[in-house]
């Protein structure tokens, strides 16, 4: 449920003890020039071992004078480099065909990073940024059986704003993320949930129709974000972009909503643009990959007018 509400605000500023409580946060966990990426601040002999476990790791199964060739490195240096990355399990070698490949140990850290990489965490400041260059309410969902779930939110400081708390469910076909995650699931899986339940109809503007709602899917799928435009509050309208998984998966959605006054249809294709930057930067954050280029058409931006 979307709540239109004026709220008022007392700003206020943290201002630390003194400077040298501030100095010393800030130099644990990074030296002063942590910024300085130059030649004087990189290890070169672990950049090149970096260089050839990662190569190895996209190009299984290579001898060692195949390594050597196409890194552009004497077989001695490669040679020393993987007998080290293979004392930490980071690399094998498979003494049948005499060819290198990515260790099990890899796998192991690999799977650590998938352990800090939580969707809520990686999304809180990308969700403040996107509220602060939109100056509109942001928002993270999930699907859950048949709904939105929000999961997270960043107000805008505007007194009337679109308000969904963490735990709020809204029906996937009456909502913009909800309608992000459809236009990315299977036409098998799009079937079932249109056949499991009627569309319930909230505003005159809410698709309770198939066929409307499968074409508006397509154009959602083909420009890359959806429009939600007063289909579950009159009055309000959202903009949604999905957030893909290790697997190509649309696991969640980014959206940005707002009074029907503030994101009217001339907003659109800028707030559309922003969100799905911004969908684009978790996807990448957590780990995930694009399931195919997105294309975006001056046609498929239109909404229904305020």
């Amino acid at each position: 449920m979307v709540n239109m509400f004026f709220t008022y605000k007392e700003s206020f500023q943290m201002v630390p003890q003194n400077n040298a409580d501030r100095g010393l946060r800030k130099s644990r966990g990074r030296p002063r020039d942590w910024h300085d990426k130059t030649a004087q601040n990189t290890i070169k002999s672990l950049d090149r071992a970096m260089e050839v476990f990662e190569f190895l790791s996209e190009a299984q199964g290579k001898t060692l004078s195949e390594l050597a060739s196409d890194l552009s490195q004497s077989p001695a240096t490669v040679y020393r480099i993987l007998v080290t990355l293979e004392g930490r399990g980071l690399v094998e070698f498979d003494q049948t065909y005499q060819v290198w490949h990515i260790g099990p140990r890899a796998f192991v850290i690999g799977s650590r990073f998938l352990h800090r990489t939580s969707l809520i965490e990686r999304a809180r400041p990308l969700l403040r940024a996107l509220m602060e260059d939109s100056g509109e309410t942001a928002n993270l969902g999930i699907e859950q059986k048949g709904h939105v779930l929000f999961v997270s939110q960043v107000e805008t400081t505007a007194s009337i704003r679109a308000f969904f708390p963490p735990g709020t469910l809204s029906r996937l076909h009456a909502s913009g993320i909800g309608k992000a995650l459809l236009a990315e699931m299977s036409i098998e899986s799009v079937e079932r949930f249109l056949t499991k339940a009627p569309l319930e109809r909230f505003t005159e503007f809410t698709l309770t129709d198939r066929a409307a709602m499968l074409k508006d899917l397509e154009i959602t799928r083909k420009r890359g974000f959806a429009i939600d435009g007063e289909e579950r509050n009159l009055g309000m309208r959202c903009i949604a972009a999905p957030v893909f998984d290790i697997h190509g998966e649309a696991v969640a959605g980014l959206s940005v909503s707002g009074p029907t006054s503030r994101v009217g249809t001339e907003q659109i294709p800028a707030l559309g643009q922003a969100v799905l930057a911004a969908a684009k930067q978790l996807t990448i954050a957590i780990g995930g990959k694009f399931p195919g280029q997105r294309i975006t058409t001056s046609a498929s931006l239109g909404s229904r007018a305020p």
